[in-house]
């Protein structure tokens, strides 16, 4: 009988059936929920505790209730660091997504010289975190680096550009964007050659340029990418840290102190666990409300293919 239920006449599966058997189990989400519980859940929740608490590192951790969420609330060294976030956020944003976009198109192309120097520019994709740090360190030292010949040219005269109030935030953007261009290139790169060549011959016997062709072709197509991309972009510089902590250690003064800078000098300098317990809640919260708006406001969510219709 049940089996006879979940047909229609003629042996065919009922819409109700047809939709259980497309509907995958909870078994397909098991592995996937067991690893972000591991290694995402449990710590997320280890650290909500430790909020509460009044912690050094040793020991037994003490609870003292609301007291450090009270701390952070009118710790105006907290709504300092947040501020830099947010302007560190918005230059990578605003530096790398032009950079990548241009080069990763530039790189669609079949040429072999595009791939010989694109397989040059993805090169820092290769190299560890701190290891580039430790390089741009070097080079914007003021007394012998690359930065005692530019600085004079961009109005640093001293060349001091890492230690100027000013100038180290730049910098530290400058880092990171050499660092992460490439990634982002990578993914554009993909997206503009799976552009059918048909839409470029057709504004080509319209009459199109290059720019025009661009604008109305290459940008549209790429509107998915672009939002993904700029998801990981905005979302990831919440949480680099051992750039700013090799290149500027949050300095000059607290210039460059972003919240996992502040976060690392309360845990490890301070030993306040419980209070950079707070500052990592207060990470993982903005970062969770920016995606969501992201994804809310960019129609990320009913992202379709561009492909559809051709």
């Amino acid at each position: 009988m049940t089996a006879v239920a979940g047909r229609r006449r003629g042996g065919r599966p009922s819409a109700a059936g047809a939709d259980r058997a497309a509907r995958p189990g909870a078994v397909w989400i098991l592995p996937a929920a067991l690893f972000f519980g591991v290694f995402a859940g449990v710590p997320l929740l280890l650290t909500a505790v430790l909020s509460f608490t009044d912690w050094n590192g040793l020991g037994t951790p003490n609870f003292n209730g609301l007291a450090n969420w009270s701390r952070a609330l009118s710790d105006s060294a907290i709504w300092e660091s947040m501020r830099i976030s947010l302007v560190f956020m918005v230059l990578c944003w605003v530096v790398q997504t032009p950079l990548a976009l241009l080069i990763g198109v530039w790189a669609a192309g079949r040429e072999l010289n595009r791939a010989v120097l694109s397989s040059i520019f993805f090169l820092p994709l290769l190299m560890s975190t701190a290891a580039i740090a430790i390089t741009w360190r070097v080079l914007l030292d003021p007394n012998f680096g690359l930065a005692a010949k530019v600085g004079p040219w961009i109005g640093f005269p001293d060349g001091n550009i890492a230690g100027d109030q000013h100038g180290a935030l730049g910098a530290v953007v400058v880092v990171i964007a050499w660092q992460f261009v490439p990634f982002h290139s990578l993914m554009y790169q993909a997206a503009a050659r799976q552009i059918p060549k048909m839409l470029y011959d057709a504004a080509l016997i319209d009459g199109a340029g290059r720019f025009q062709q661009f604008w109305h072709i290459t940008l549209p197509q790429l509107r998915n990418t672009i939002i993904t991309s700029s998801v990981l972009m905005l979302v990831g510089s919440l949480t680099y840290f051992e750039t700013i902590l090799i290149v500027t250690n949050g300095g000059p003064g607290t210039a460059t102190m972003v919240l996992p800078q502040r976060m690392y000098n309360s845990a490890f300098q301070s030993f306040q666990m419980g209070y950079a317990s707070v500052i990592a809640l207060v990470l993982a919260a903005f970062g969770t409300a920016l995606s969501l708006l992201i994804v809310r406001f960019s129609g990320y969510g009913k992202m379709r293919s561009t492909l559809e219709g051709i």
